[in-house]
């Protein structure tokens, strides 16, 4: 059984940074990449970044390019999301998740098998 645990939420003030962890237990030996989403208040749930698994090739949203760094430990199974200059727009519920085969794309809901239960950042101005 596949099991996500998201650690690393908090409150900061705008300007400041969080590093979210995502602890992986239970993965199909061919797991593509791993991915972090957000989900704001009466939005939906969008794509923030994805990285493969055995190659280390990272994606971006444009809004989080150049402050958001994905990173990844394949022996811990853990993935990584160093967040810097946080602004309030990125207050949100933030979630890991799990993509088994490779399929061209990266940024949509679907593409993703397995989801963690979110860990919330909030960012005050």
């Amino acid at each position: 059984q596949v099991q996500l645990v998201e650690s690393g939420g908090g409150l900061v003030q705008a300007g400041g940074s969080l590093r979210l962890s995502c602890a992986a237990s239970g993965l199909p030996f061919s797991s593509h990449a791993v991915g972090w989403f957000r989900q704001a208040p009466g939005k939906e749930r969008e794509f923030v970044s994805t990285i493969t698994w055995s190659r280390g090739i990272t994606y971006y949203r444009d809004s989080v390019k150049g402050r958001f760094t994905i990173s990844r430990d394949n022996a811990k199974k853990t993935a990584y999301l160093q967040m810097n200059s946080l602004k309030p727009e990125d207050t949100a519920v933030y979630y890991c998740a799990i993509k088994r085969r490779y399929t061209g794309s990266v940024g949509a809901m679907g593409e993703y098998d397995y989801w963690g239960r979110g860990t919330q950042v909030t960012v005050s101005s």
